[in-house]
């Protein structure tokens, strides 16, 4: 059953039941460390990188939303969800496999494009699958405890480079490609937790059966892929207003984020290591160095996942959201201006904060205010409102990097804090359900 009360799941049933989600987002933090030094390691020039990102936001706006409400529809011996669980996990492992071997700047965007579509056939019918397993009282601690995982998966993806450098690998040996050793074993670390990870969620906390009035409700629905884009449609001509009013918010707040991931390790290059040469040993230190900051800030979202639990409950999701995002504005407007690597740490505070807030607070807003029969494809949507704002970034920057931003990516990552303030003020004008 997936309606009406369900059995309540413990503390470890809900940590077990997102484990997967720890596999999901190692990957992804795999992508955001080292995907823009791999490009420039390939070739690519710094005006272009955004472009070189798109793969990710194209193929979330086609997959979400259809996978999310082709999982509403389905009825297998495995469930709904589990199916793209699991086919999502393999593909995820090959691309990362294959990812650090890529001899051409065109192999390593076209991998992109494909690992970035099992990643989103992976995660959106797991947001609805927490929906589905626990009762609303709990969506809190579920969503929350998928940012804690996220946190703590990207702390390591971030850190894996420098920790197989303090064990004493060569942080400058490359190989054909001119990618470091260690970034191809990450990769190699990556492939084998994305699928093992959420094999044991499946495992462990299966989904809920249907009832039977629920499986002949599925049923009765049309089928066929014209059946599903006329329920993203419809979904979308149904728009709750709270889901509405979130997409201004997520606009500033992902345009922010992007800005952040494609242009920090080149920020990083000239502030500390006075280089914007990708061939230099400074722009390798500076990969290593980002790694370590964005590790520090993944630790802190792990960490403040579980501290936001009590807040957001005393509090609301709203407020606290709008919170975290101010942090994290002030962090990154700061961030350019330190020369000194000790004091980098300082403002990532508040980008982790943020962090944690932004894979939890956002769904909870979300969860109250949508139909729980139509959660899979309402998810996939809302992660429309992710991919979107990406996409807008990555064809925008570019017309004005060098004219309005000098060519510098430190002005880029300064742009992101005031587009995170923006966020701030949006988030406290959303009408949330009680």
């Amino acid at each position: 059953m997936t309606s009406g009360l369900k059995p309540r799941l413990s503390f470890w049933q809900i940590l077990s039941m997102n484990f997967g989600f720890f596999g999901i987002q190692y990957s992804f933090g795999l992508q955001q460390a080292n995907m823009s030094p791999i490009y420039q390691y390939l070739g690519a020039d710094e005006a272009s990188l955004p472009l070189l990102w798109l793969a990710g936001p194209m193929t979330g706006l086609l997959v979400q939303p259809i996978v999310g409400a082709m999982s509403d529809r389905t009825i297998s011996r495995w469930g709904r969800r589990t199916p793209f669980f699991m086919v999502g996990a393999i593909l995820c492992s090959i691309c990362l496999l294959f990812m650090p071997y890529s001899p051409t700047l065109w192999f390593a965007a076209s991998l992109l494009w494909i690992l970035d579509a099992a990643n989103n056939v992976t995660m959106e019918p797991y947001r609805a699958y927490v929906s589905d397993r626990l009762n609303p009282d709990q969506h809190s601690l579920g969503f929350l405890t998928q940012s804690a995982f996220t946190g703590l998966a990207q702390t390591l993806a971030y850190l894996t480079p420098s920790l197989l450098f303090w064990f004493g690998l060569n942080k400058d040996a490359v190989n054909a490609s001119n990618i470091p050793h260690i970034t191809v074993i990450a990769f190699l670390i990556g492939s084998v937790l994305s699928l093992t990870t959420v094999w044991w969620s499946v495992r462990s906390t299966p989904e809920l059966p249907l009832s039977m009035s629920e499986r002949n409700a599925i049923l009765a629905k049309p089928r066929g892929i014209s059946a599903t884009l006329r329920e993203v449609r419809d979904a979308i001509r149904d728009m709750p207003q709270t889901m509405r009013q979130l997409w201004w918010m997520k606009l500033f707040q992902w345009y922010g984020m992007m800005c952040y991931w494609i242009y920090i390790v080149p920020s990083l290059a000239r502030s500390i290591f006075d280089t914007s040469d990708a061939s230099a040993q400074g722009f390798r230190d500076a990969g290593l160095l980002n790694g370590q900051i964005g590790g520090f800030y993944n630790f802190i979202a792990f960490l403040a996942a579980f501290g936001l639990i009590p807040l957001t409950r005393r509090f609301g999701p709203k407020l606290v959201h709008a919170v975290c995002l101010s942090l994290a504005g002030l962090g990154m407007w700061m961030l350019p201006t330190i020369q000194d690597q000790t004091w980098l740490f300082l403002p990532m505070v508040g980008v982790g904060l943020a962090w944690a807030s932004i894979m939890g607070n956002p769904y909870i807003m979300l969860a109250k205010s949508i139909p729980a029969e139509r959660a899979g494809v309402y998810m996939g949507i809302f992660n429309m409102f992710i991919v979107l704002p990406m996409i807008i970034q990555m064809l925008t920057l570019p017309l004005f990097f060098n004219s309005l931003l000098g060519g510098d990516p430190r002005h880029v990552i300064q742009l992101a804090g005031c587009f995170l303030a923006i966020a701030a003020v949006l988030t406290l004008r959303v009408k949330t359900e009680d």
